[in-house]
């Protein structure tokens, strides 16, 4: 069994990464963390540089995440692809046809704590009432079953 799951590092990912492993452990499936890089919109100097900045950064979550894995015993490989998240993850799919793709919801509470939290509560609440846009356009795209797991 093959499972892929968007991974960018971020709290959600990470407890979607052990949320998967807690569930499948009996199977050991082989897992595939796919992380999308976004393009900057213009071709500046600058924004370049931030791209490398996130396109290397990503990699280093892809890396953690998978020695999270290989820790566990668990086989893990990354994919790190570049473009719009929505239809990188959609062509990794079609691409590396897995059994099953994780993909933790977004959600717009950060890392932080109590105040950080309390100022975004509007916001989370509307997001806890709809997908998000990954989410969702991958529910409706993606040719292989789909498991979106919510935020805590």
């Amino acid at each position: 069994m093959k499972i892929m799951i968007a991974y960018d590092g971020s709290r959600n990912a990470k407890l979607a990464l052990a949320q998967i492993i807690d569930m499948f452990r009996p199977m050991k499936p082989s897992l595939l963390l796919v992380g999308v890089a976004e393009n900057p919109r213009d071709a500046t100097d600058a924004n370049e540089s931030l791209f490398q900045e996130e396109y290397d950064e990503l990699k280093r979550a892809l890396e953690e995440g998978v020695a999270f894995a290989q820790k566990e015993e668990f086989e893990a490989e990354t994919l790190l692809a570049e473009g719009d998240a929505r239809k990188g993850l959609l062509q990794a799919t079609q691409k590396k046809t897995p059994d099953l793709l994780v993909i933790a919801r977004h959600s717009h509470k950060p890392d932080g704590g109590i105040i950080a939290q309390s100022l975004t509560y509007f916001v989370d609440e509307l997001d806890y009432m709809t997908f998000g846009s990954v989410s969702s356009f991958l529910a409706r795209r993606a040719e292989c079953p789909l498991l979106i797991l919510p935020s805590p």
